[in-house]
């Protein structure tokens, strides 16, 4: 009965037209959206006006929620999902926006901070992803991550924390259709993640953003935003990290991608 409910609530929400000026808010915003091909931008656009409209939408510490803020931030959150289930998503119910990063009161900080600080601190966070809970993001942060693909992405990173969680444990793992794949991910990214936090410990120049060292789950969301946003570095430096990530995301990223030498891999 909640999916007839949640697949009617959708085909409702797409009969209304999609608002030609979304698009344009996608195009200057979202780099990586501009060359979608049009089967994948017609997918895209679903996915966002359904998304704007479901999820609850708060401005923080003054900041105005208009169309501009939540087409971004539903563009570069779709496109983790552009070729998956949008129900992956059913744990992100509100999203909270800040104008720019935010210091929390000086506690232990979340699990999911980005970056973490040492307890008894205030931490500036760009963004925060709650088991259970809100997404927090800051403004400037989604802004830069969404026109410049070679840097890092709050919101894939966020987002990416999201998807750990609707596996029901938060340890890095996805969800994962049956054991022999789960046995697969353990190994692939476990001695991925342990090689880059041996690297970072060492003062190695890696890839990845070092924030990747801290724990599995961060390792996950660092490696999807180098994923989306450095698909062919991924995939020639860490090539069995960007295949277990094409396999989940069901997607190959430097299809599209325009920044980097693109190379074949069989």
């Amino acid at each position: 009965m909640l999916r007839w409910l949640t697949e009617r609530r959708r085909r409702r929400i797409l009969a209304t037209p999609f608002p030609t000026h979304w698009d344009w808010i996608i195009d200057t915003n979202v780099a990586i959206a501009r060359r979608l091909d049009p089967e994948r931008r017609a997918r895209l656009r679903d996915l966002v006006q359904v998304f704007v409209a479901v999820k609850h939408w708060e401005g923080c510490g003054g900041m105005e929620v208009d169309d501009e803020v939540k087409v971004t931030i539903a563009a570069q959150a779709c496109i983790l999902i552009l070729e998956r289930e949008a129900e992956l998503y059913r744990d992100v119910d509100s999203i909270l926006v800040y104008p720019s990063s935010v210091k929390t009161s000086p506690r232990q900080p979340g699990f999911f901070e980005q970056p973490r600080v040492m307890a008894g601190q205030g931490a500036w966070i760009h963004g925060e992803a709650m088991l259970g809970g809100p997404v927090v993001l800051a403004w400037d942060q989604v802004l830069a991550g969404g026109r410049e693909e070679t840097s890092g992405n709050v919101v894939f990173h966020e987002l990416a924390h999201k998807l750990d969680m609707a596996s029901g444990s938060v340890n890095g793992t996805p969800p994962l259709p049956n054991k022999r794949e789960r046995k697969r991910w353990a190994e692939v990214c476990t001695e991925a993640y342990l090689k880059h936090r041996k690297d970072v410990e060492e003062g190695f120049p890696t890839l990845m953003d070092s924030y990747g060292a801290t724990n599995e789950a961060e390792f996950f969301a660092v490696a999807t935003e180098t994923f989306f946003c450095r698909p062919a570095a991924l995939a020639i430096e860490h090539p069995r990290v960007y295949a277990a990530l094409a396999d989940f995301y069901r997607i190959a990223p430097f299809d599209f991608a325009s920044h980097e030498v693109m190379v074949q891999f069989s």
